[in-house]
């Protein structure tokens, strides 16, 4: 599904990535993890076209992506989640969600004259897409709240419904439990699952909750500064000495494990 291949990128001498390589299943769920200042972020920005790599290709189910603007690669089926979620504040949790689907017949102006039921079927068929979405992130109840009103976890799910929305084949999560309370942490887990198992999806996730990781993975990337140093099983990365090391300095196991 994504194949990177020695991907550098630098900022000014800082050598953020440095012959990054890996690949993501079609179907899985797989982490990407590591110390903080690791390159995660900068990966997935990387793959979305928000930076400009300085070496190295990206290839999507087999195509290879040049240097694509993000909603060009967004809309070859590439979905990602932000740390922070920014959301119209003033809109409905249900507004937030209809402003995401692409290419929709009403967005062209003479086309709300000359093509009045093809817009109204859309809109129908977007409104319940948007229900069967907020139902599975728990967001239901909140669908006529003022998205500016919810909480920092909220947002972030929130922020996912968007995605599902527009219906990509591959979804970048960024630590998407941050802030996200232990009840709805779990949801989440939950959603994930079903996102793979029921609805097709193939999910790529950087999250420093290792109980998340290892409940959800089928396999784990680890980066560190800059480098994958190393790749397995959540059970293999657990008790990789090199990744102990890179997380704990070479302190005892306690605490990684999930």
């Amino acid at each position: 599904m994504l194949k990177l291949e020695k991907v550098y990128k630098n900022f000014g001498g800082i050598q953020a990535l440095s012959g990054v390589s890996f690949h993501v299943e079609p179907g899985s769920i797989t982490g990407l993890i590591g110390p903080n200042g690791s390159g995660k972020s900068t990966c997935f920005n990387v793959i979305t076209g928000f930076y400009s790599r300085d070496g190295g290709d990206i290839y999507f189910k087999g195509e290879k992506l040049g240097n694509l603007e993000p909603f060009e690669i967004a809309r070859k089926g590439i979905g990602r989640t932000f740390q922070i979620s920014q959301v119209p504040e003033k809109m409905t949790v249900m507004e937030n969600l209809l402003l995401a689907p692409k290419a929709q017949t009403g967005e062209k102006f003479f086309n709300i004259f000359l093509k009045f039921g093809r817009i109204a079927r859309e809109t129908r068929n977007y409104l319940d897409k948007s229900k069967d979405i907020l139902k599975l992130l728990k967001l239901y109840e909140l669908r006529n709240e003022y998205a500016g009103n919810l909480s920092g976890g909220q947002k972030k799910l929130l922020s996912l419904g968007r995605i599902l929305i527009s219906d990509p084949t591959l979804i970048l999560l960024d630590e998407p439990t941050a802030g996200v309370n232990p009840t709805l942490i779990n949801e989440l887990i939950m959603a994930i699952k079903r996102l793979r198992d029921e609805g097709g999806k193939t999910i790529l996730i950087v999250e420093h909750n290792m109980k998340v990781i290892s409940q959800i993975c089928d396999r784990v990337i680890v980066l560190d500064y800059g480098k994958k140093i190393a790749e397995g099983t959540p059970r293999e990365i657990q008790n990789n000495e090199e990744v102990l090391e890179a997380y704990l300095g070479g302190n005892a196991r306690r605490g990684f494990a999930p």
